[in-house]
């Protein structure tokens, strides 16, 4: 019945609204953009069903390049939202190398990233973050559109197992300590509203992959945003995470992310997770162990006790480190939750 209603709503294409942050959500952004329907396209190609990809992205992180422009020009940090447009940009040929490009000298200059320079500029010359993406957004040609999940100066701070509070999400994923909670400071923050607005219009709702303490929970602890994806129809999938983080997630297996995430909200949100199912190789993961961090462990019992349903898939693609093979988790996605729902 969802499904019938949800094709019916959008006859030319679905919906997807993706949140995170980091490397994860531009790697499923950089396969999702494939299945993106393009102006050229004539009439409906099967495995294009996206005609709308929105990305909302948290704006916590504090460090590198992103960290010193946040500081020295009061603005928002750029560096996850520069990298999810280039992940989406049409070709990722000269403009993406060019917003990329890190500089290796200069006083000043050492560090940053033209894209992080060029937002800042952006933001100065319109006055708004926001409209500084959107134009950013159109010179990259994205196939899609991007929002920061608010455009107020938050941080993370973080309550570990010992008691100690720790703030800032740079000082957070260095702690060797578990972590009990997550927090903003400021707690309430307005979100965007044109990223609400996607939440509520979207066919499919998706969180991660991603550091789980700073990429993914921070964008769920506005209160706006989490509330709008548990009262969503649509299906809210969690995409796991290849290995656990030192500190973050030591010794977290899949349930452990799962409980972790709904401990940080009101309401259920999330229908499905998908997880990676072929091994890592021996001399890849005896290195990760070594840095203290092991593939996370599919506890399917435990899963299915939190009554979510679990995909697995051949999600992993290894070149020294280990990540998400793009195509493959977008394929997967795609015909899991969108094709499915135009069979039926």
């Amino acid at each position: 019945m969802k499904n019938s209603r949800l094709k019916q709503r959008h006859p030319a294409g679905l919906r997807v609204v993706a949140l995170g942050g980091g490397t994860g959500l531009s790697t499923l952004l950089r396969g999702l953009k494939e299945h993106v329907i393009r102006r050229s396209d004539q009439r409906l190609i099967p495995d294009r069903p996206i005609a709308d990809l929105a990305a909302i992205v948290t704006v916590t992180d504090d460090g590198g390049s992103s960290g010193r422009l946040r500081r020295e020009n009061r603005m928002l940090p750029p560096g996850d939202i520069r990298n999810c447009m280039v992940a989406l940009s049409k070709d990722e040929a000269l403009l993406s190398l060019l917003f990329q490009y890190r500089f290796y000298a200069g006083r000043g200059l050492r560090g940053h990233n033209f894209g992080n320079l060029f937002l800042a500029a952006l933001t100065h010359v319109t006055g708004d973050f926001a409209e500084a993406v959107r134009v950013s957004s159109k010179v990259l040609a994205i196939r899609g559109r991007i929002f920061p999940s608010t455009l107020s100066n938050v941080h993370l701070v973080a309550t570990l197992a010992d008691g100690t509070r720790v703030q800032g999400e740079t000082r957070i994923s260095r702690s060797q300590v578990p972590i009990r909670k997550i927090e903003l400071n400021p707690r309430r923050v307005r979100p965007l509203s044109k990223a609400i607005e996607a939440i509520q219009q979207a066919d499919l709702i998706l969180m991660g992959p991603g550091s789980l303490y700073t990429s993914v929970i921070p964008n769920l602890l506005i209160p706006e945003i989490a509330h709008a994806i548990a009262r969503s129809k649509a299906p809210r999938v969690y995409i796991a995470n290849l290995m656990t983080q030192p500190g973050e997630t030591t010794h977290y297996a899949l349930s452990d992310h799962l409980r972790a995430i709904q401990n940080h909200v009101r309401g259920r949100i999330i229908d499905a997770v998908v997880a990676n199912r072929k091994p890592v190789s021996p001399e890849v993961a005896r290195r990760y162990r070594a840095q203290g961090a092991t593939p996370v462990l599919l506890d399917r019992d435990k899963i299915l006790k939190m009554k979510v349903r679990l995909i697995t898939g051949n999600l992993l693609e290894e070149h020294g480190v280990i990540r998400h093979n793009s195509a493959l988790l977008a394929r997967l996605l795609v015909e899991q939750f969108l094709l499915a729902s135009r069979r039926h």
